[in-house]
């Protein structure tokens, strides 16, 4: 009973090792570990949402729906969409998944073929790479450069360097996860026009974009002329604070969207039924989605504060999603690697956090994770004890 040669090629999700570690060093030393590891909000679903839901049970909405989702969230999302970004979208343009991951993977499913290749930017959301893989097509990594200044940036030299007649994709992802960067709207125009210019689909998510705290964030659904080469991935995880719920969607051109609810009903039927019931209501919720932003705009700015007060690492404060990423190469090289300083730093302060070498390829090498989803207090005290481990490291003679 063998495994396919594509299953053997995944390595799952990673991140949950650290959460692992974890558990074994509370039970063992009897410390409660500060977790800077989590992807999502701490905050409850907004209260509106989860009564619609509760609604649609009790009024026994518990069947299938369509496989492209109901008419209604569809049209919302599309009427939502058309008034954010100035172009009339239409409901056929749009299409319900059980998650953004799984928006994703309709996508990659629909156009990789074995030997695609397919452009990533180096860190990226570890996912991407995977599902690429799992379709035999190839990952091509594109750098993003760090400076202390100006932060995150897409080197668009080596993005022109790296298409070849093999390139099917670039994905995009802004508010970028892992490093927290909102990319300037200049760089997304070039990346849009590259795509256009030499004939590639240009996959965007923009699962964080209502977490942006400062500068302007540009969508791909603000040229006109996206329905030629782009497929928008979102969803309702982290805005609405519905990670549990499992709702995303893609919005594409009408004969993409066709093809995906084929997909759809094969892979998975349909959406949750009276989950998007529920999500009718998300969007009476941004008074609440303000709230929570403003909320995480200040764990950003405490998180900034304590972690530059660390010598031996350079931070850059993150203006969107709800990451930091701070450069620990001094204090990596002394280490060995992100993955044993994240270890280290879980057995020695019971601390998580996720190492850059884990959003592949290899630009995260020297830097580790933080996520500011966490409470106020928690923040000062998990950085207050990683301060003195990672000094120790600093100060260590080489």
């Amino acid at each position: 009973m063998s495994f396919s040669q594509a299953i053997g090629n995944l390595t799952g999700e990673s991140t949950l090792l650290y959460q692992e570690i974890a558990r074994r060093v509370e039970k063992e030393k009897g410390i409660k570990t500060i977790n800077f590891g989590i992807g999502q909000p701490d905050v409850v679903t907004f209260k509106r949402i989860r009564e619609e839901a509760k609604k649609a049970l009790d009024e026994g909405y518990t069947a299938y729906t369509p496989a492209k989702g109901i008419d209604e969230l569809r049209q919302k999302i599309a009427d939502f969409l058309s008034q954010k970004y100035g172009d009339k979208i239409k409901k056929d343009e749009v299409i319900i998944t059980p998650g953004a991951k799984t928006a994703l993977f309709l996508a990659f499913l629909l156009y990789i073929n074995p030997g695609d290749e397919v452009i990533l930017f180096d860190p990226a959301f570890y996912s991407y790479a995977e599902v690429v893989k799992l379709l035999g097509g190839k990952p091509v990594y594109v750098n993003i450069n760090f400076d202390k200044e100006k932060g995150f940036y897409i080197d668009i030299d080596d993005l022109n360097s790296k298409i070849t007649a093999k390139t099917k994709m670039i994905v995009l992802n802004n508010p970028h996860n892992p490093t927290g960067m909102v990319f300037e709207p200049k760089q997304i125009i070039e990346i849009q026009e590259i795509a256009k210019e030499r004939k590639i689909i240009l996959l965007s998510d923009e699962i964080y974009d209502y977490f942006v705290y400062e500068g302007e964030m540009r969508s791909v659904l603000q040229d006109s002329g996206w329905r030629d080469y782009v497929i928008y991935i979102n969803g309702f995880s982290k805005t609405f604070s519905m990670t549990g719920w499992r709702l995303g969607y893609i919005v594409a051109k009408k004969e993409i969207i066709d093809k995906m609810g084929i997909l759809a009903a094969n892979i998975y039927t349909c959406p949750t039924s009276f989950a998007q019931k529920g999500a009718l209501a998300a969007f009476d919720s941004f008074d609440e989605v303000r709230e929570m932003i403003k909320l995480f705009k200040k764990r950003r700015d405490v998180m900034f504060s304590e972690l530059s007060k660390i010598r031996g690492i350079e931070v850059y404060k993150s203006p969107g999603a709800f990451y930091m990423f701070p450069n620990m190469k001094e204090v990596v090289k002394k280490v060995g690697s992100s993955k044993e300083l994240a270890i280290k730093l879980i057995e020695e302060a019971g601390v998580i956090t996720i190492p850059g070498e884990v959003f592949p390829l290899n630009v995260g090498k020297n830097f580790l994770r933080f996520s500011f989803a966490i409470d106020e207090d928690k923040i000062k005290e998990g950085v207050k004890r990683i301060k003195d481990v990672i000094e120790k490291i600093v100060d260590e003679k080489s």
